[in-house]
């Protein structure tokens, strides 16, 4: 039995999808997992196999709401990420936590992206940093060295649905535009190669789960308008200073990731352009009904 922590958020409804009857999700209102003791009984009760920490806190309607919150995002992204391991080692579960690649900006210095054993760039010890950002880079931390545990890093996930959560749905919906590169995850083959990890021969450790590639803002409108998705003209901010100014309370992470040691573990994901362009597809038919 795969228990999931988080069963109600976006990743993990779809996680929760895919696996079908081997899954069980918990809520927070369903159990306590904050405390230890609740978990390891819950863990003992089912006969977990392995766990999946898909809680945190992102904030709604974007990360800029986890300023305002500090408590809650700190609990959620750093503090709880440190007791389900000191619960899944005692009982020697193996178990996955969904960690974010928004604990770096920009691309490294050589010109490539960011891989699992660099430093994170965009955290509270290499400031400036949202708040959020800053969570999932301690989260990290407190699971260095962890015992049979997956990081999976998770960035900007999309798919052909409608949800506020959806990239592309975004890109669709905001008025303005930041024109940024980055590295982006498909809903579906991030939950699907997750669960891969479980099931095949694949060696714990951190893995930026990306598709492979990166893109940038215009790259996706233009996509857009040539698969038919828009006819609109797409506005953008002029600066980054301007977005900061006008749209944002707290700094983006924008951040290319190397995905060469998923490459080589076998749980890949398909090259950005043909993900893409295969949601939009799909998105442009379900809009049309």
């Amino acid at each position: 039995m795969i228990v999931l922590l988080g069963k109600t958020g976006y990743i993990a409804s779809r996680i929760a999808q895919l696996g079908g009857s081997k899954v069980l999700g918990v809520s927070l209102s369903d159990t306590d997992y904050f405390k230890a003791s609740v978990l390891s009984d819950l863990l003992k009760d089912v006969k977990a196999e392995f766990v999946v920490n898909a809680a945190g806190y992102t904030g709604k309607p974007n990360v800029d709401a986890c300023e305002l919150a500090k408590y809650e995002c700190l609990q959620g992204n750093a503090v709880l990420p440190g007791i389900i391991r000191e619960v899944c080692e005692d009982l020697k579960v193996p178990w996955g936590h969904i960690s974010s690649g928004c604990i770096y900006s920009g691309i490294r210095p050589d010109g490539n992206g960011w891989s699992e054993e660099d430093n994170p760039n965009f955290s509270f010890r290499c400031p400036p940093c949202s708040f959020y950002g800053g969570t999932k880079a301690l989260g990290e931390e407190v699971l260095e060295g962890a015992e049979n545990c997956f990081v999976w890093r998770l960035r900007i996930p999309f798919n052909h649905e409608q949800s506020p959560r959806n990239y592309l749905q975004k890109i669709l919906n905001y008025k303005n535009l930041l024109e940024a590169e980055n590295s982006v995850s498909h809903l579906d083959e991030f939950a699907q190669k997750c669960l891969e990890c479980i099931t095949k021969d694949v060696e714990p450790g951190i893995y930026n789960m990306t598709n492979s590639g990166s893109i940038t803002t215009r790259q996706v409108t233009e996509w857009m308008q040539e698969q038919g998705l828009s006819d609109k003209q797409f506005s953008f901010f002029q600066s980054e200073d301007e977005f900061m100014n006008l749209a944002a309370k707290t700094p983006r992470s924008n951040c290319v990731l190397d995905t060469s040691k998923a490459e080589k573990a076998g749980i890949a994901m398909r090259p950005v352009e043909e993900a893409m362009i295969d949601s939009m597809q799909k998105m442009r038919l379900e809009l049309s009904v």
